[in-house]
């Protein structure tokens, strides 16, 4: 296709109750969003960012240079509607070159950001569902998982509109398998299968071999979380075993590929944890404030999105000797997260310079961007809020 790109609609403002400056990258009569928030959407040397957008009625992917604003439009085509409905918020990035990764309903497509140029590697069975696709960490496999659709429910299924049909799903207990597929072509390989719901296949950043997986469903119901992969040996393992009343979820890598981060709540309330893949060098603490979703690349500073009406902030947490230091503002950014496309989903920056996150503040989901302060203790308090 023809590249085409599109002029700066960038705006920055200060946050009306911190005073940071907030750059917001899209404005346009439709939603735009970044990539789901366990998933670097970064390239080029940190340079651009990708998004995916519902321009001209049509849902395609994008990329902005927040240095000059400028858009660039990276596919010409659209997702297919349910029950074969797909996101941008599913792609990923390849670490080692500039390509990407993403579900056109059930066809996975590699995309040469540079050209951009398209090449189908794999057709997914028409009686499974996709989900998010990650990169090994030496760029040469994305796994995902796929799900068999549970029959005469799947039509009424909404998963990326409010999660309808969500616990039907996870009652179903699908036939689901972890797959892995070259990014250069070729066969497409079952790492693991069962009968239980499974998503969120994340890739060690860092060890090409180690992923997580999870039990899928309303986590107060699950017994077990988080699963640990080797796609080396085919072991697969529980990563921080639950006890029984105990709701955990939101799982991500951290920066050193060793250690995953998470949080949930347990009989003492809420907590924020991070252990390593193998169960070892585990911290699990009571957390002053919960929030949708955390992300961080070590536990010294911690991003989270509040909860959608009742103190929508993105909110900053430092670790102070064995706990946490009470949350501080950054900014509001009043997201609705009434569909997937407008969760918050805040992610740092590969240097942890800046927070991406998306919001609906304006009716339309926007992709925006926020330093972090030098300075986090010169930020209000949360509870100044309450």
């Amino acid at each position: 296709m023809t590249i085409a790109t599109f002029p700066s609609e960038t705006a920055i403002e200060p946050d009306p109750i911190t005073g940071v400056p907030v750059r917001r990258l899209t404005d346009h009569k439709g939603h735009s969003h970044h990539l789901y928030f366990t998933n670097n959407g970064w390239y080029d040397g940190g340079r651009r960012l990708l998004f995916g957008s519902d321009r001209l009625n049509r849902t395609n992917l994008y990329s902005v240079e927040p240095a000059t604003g400028e858009i660039t439009q990276l596919t010409d085509a659209d997702m297919p509607g349910p029950p074969d409905e797909t996101s941008f918020i599913y792609a990923c990035l390849n670490p080692v070159r500039d390509e990407a990764y993403f579900w056109r309903g059930r066809e996975l497509i590699a995309l040469d950001l540079h050209r951009p140029q398209e090449r189908t590697l794999y057709e997914a069975p028409q009686d499974f569902s996709v989900t998010i696709l990650n990169c090994t960490a030496d760029g040469q496999y994305i796994c995902t998982s796929l799900s068999r659709k549970p029959g005469d429910q799947a039509a009424r299924m909404r998963m990326l509109r409010g999660y309808v049909g969500f616990r039907e799903m996870f009652l179903a207990r699908p036939l689901s398998r972890v797959i892995q597929v070259p990014t250069t072509g070729g066969d497409v390989q079952t790492l693991h299968e069962e009968r239980a719901w499974i998503g969120h296949v994340n890739t060690s950043p860092t060890q090409v071999n180690l992923l997580t997986f999870c039990h899928e469903g309303p986590w107060h119901e699950v017994e077990q979380r988080i699963w640990g992969l080797d796609r080396a040996t085919g072991r697969v393992w529980k990563v921080r075993p639950q006890r029984e009343g105990e709701a955990i979820g939101h799982e991500y890598w951290m920066a050193d590929g060793l250690h995953i981060g998470y949080h949930g709540r347990t009989a003492a309330g809420p907590v924020y944890g991070a252990i390593g893949h193998d169960n070892s060098d585990a911290v699990e603490l009571p957390f002053p404030h919960d929030s949708h979703h955390f992300h961080s690349h070590d536990l010294t500073l911690i991003v989270g999105d509040g909860q959608a009406g009742r103190f929508p902030y993105i909110l900053l947490w430092q670790r102070d000797g064995e706990g946490f230091t009470p949350p501080r503002i950054l900014c509001r950014h009043r997201g609705s997260a009434h569909v997937q496309q407008t969760h918050v989903h805040p992610r740092l920056s590969p240097d942890g310079r800046s927070i991406v996150f998306t919001s609906d503040d304006l009716g339309y989901g926007n992709v925006y961007t926020v330093d972090v302060p030098a300075d986090i203790e010169q930020l209000p308090l949360l509870s100044g809020r309450l």
